[in-house]
């Protein structure tokens, strides 16, 4: 029998978690001039990609891309964020049992992800940064370990399905949180390509996960949500074109680790797709591409990918791909949370 909806909520606990969200903004609006000034006089410069994935010239990409990279745009701004949300989290919203897991794995894979910004930065190869298998072994062992903690000592061994409600996988939770991480993460990071795309998508996603959060009663973990949208508007309000930094590495894969971890802990996965409608597409995207190389001798379906690039070579300004990719991810929010409303409660 599904369980009945009967929402009620504090005021005392909005409130927090309102106020924890206009913190989080207020923080990161902060230390942005801070930062602004450390990346420029540092020359914190993104690497231009010369190379797509698989080693072939990324020429669609360079010819839509090559004025941007000439402007000097710093990366690594997803510290502002992350540092915001980790003061905010660790001083006013630390709760064993949820707050404690999206806050230790955003901040390992944020760290990760800081290594391959600085290689990058750094680096003079066609793919500047860290190697692929160094960054899969790394952030692996974070969700590993993210996953390990929540079936040990959170005591999670099952999965909700519509349906079948309660299913009883024991360890093989550890293996689910594993692959829920890392595509979440690594969906994300492939997102995060235009000026403002990534950071509008994320606070359409945190948002809707903190409804979810207050619905189940879970309010620590949806102040750490609404922590992680003030953060975002902030950060977005000067990523939006022309961008003035770029999150990195250590933004979106700090925050998509969190935003799969946050799926599991309200035992969601079954909506995360949907919510992320976005951010699979553009996965697929890509994936599509590289496979019709391969066994089409080099034809691709798209002019480039992700799925964004593609819109700009056949002619969408930035601008338009990003306001649309954004308006998707919005409504791709709505019909998750009713998915999810009606997954559980109906």
């Amino acid at each position: 029998m599904n369980q009945t909806l009967h929402f009620t909520v504090h005021t005392s606990n909005l409130v927090h978690i309102l106020l924890l969200g206009f913190l989080g903004f207020l923080l990161s609006m902060a230390i942005t001039p801070l930062y602004t000034t450390v990346a420029y006089r540092r020359e914190w410069w993104k690497k231009q990609r010369t190379e797509a994935m698989g080693g072939i010239v990324a020429t669609v990409y360079n010819q839509l891309h090559a004025e941007k990279h000439k402007r000097h745009i710093p990366t690594m701004a997803g510290l502002i964020f992350v540092l915001s949300i980790a003061v905010v989290t660790l001083i006013a919203n630390l709760k064993r049992s949820e707050t404690w897991l999206p806050l230790a794995g955003m901040l390992g894979a944020g760290a990760i992800g800081l290594i391959d910004d600085i290689m990058n930065i750094r680096g003079n190869s066609g793919v500047a940064g860290m190697q692929a298998k160094a960054k899969f072994a790394l952030y692996s062992i974070v969700a590993l370990a993210g996953g390990w903690w929540f079936y040990n000592k959170l005591g999670v061994h099952s999965i909700y399905l519509p349906g079948v409600h309660e299913l009883q996988i024991g360890v093989l939770v550890v293996a689910l949180f594993w692959l829920v991480v890392m595509a979440t993460a690594n969906s994300v990071n492939i997102t995060d390509g235009l000026d403002g795309l990534a950071g509008g998508l994320l606070v359409s996603s945190f948002m809707v996960y903190a409804l979810i959060a207050v619905l189940e009663r879970k309010y620590a973990l949806s102040a750490f949500c609404l922590t992680t949208v003030g953060a975002l508007l902030s950060y977005t309000w000067f990523n939006i074109y022309p961008a003035r930094f770029f999150m990195g590495d250590v933004g979106s894969f700090a925050l998509g680790t969190a935003l799969g971890i946050i799926a599991m802990q309200t035992d969601t996965v079954y909506v995360l797709p949907i919510i992320g409608a976005v951010y699979v597409v553009e996965t697929g995207s890509v994936i599509i591409n590289r496979t019709s190389r391969k066994l089409r001798h080099g034809k691709k379906v798209f002019r480039s990918s992700p799925l964004h690039h593609h819109f700009e070579a056949i002619g969408w300004p930035e601008t338009k791909v990003t306001m649309r990719f954004w308006i998707l991810g919005q409504v791709a929010g709505v019909l998750g949370l009713i998915a999810f409303l009606l997954g559980k409660y109906n």
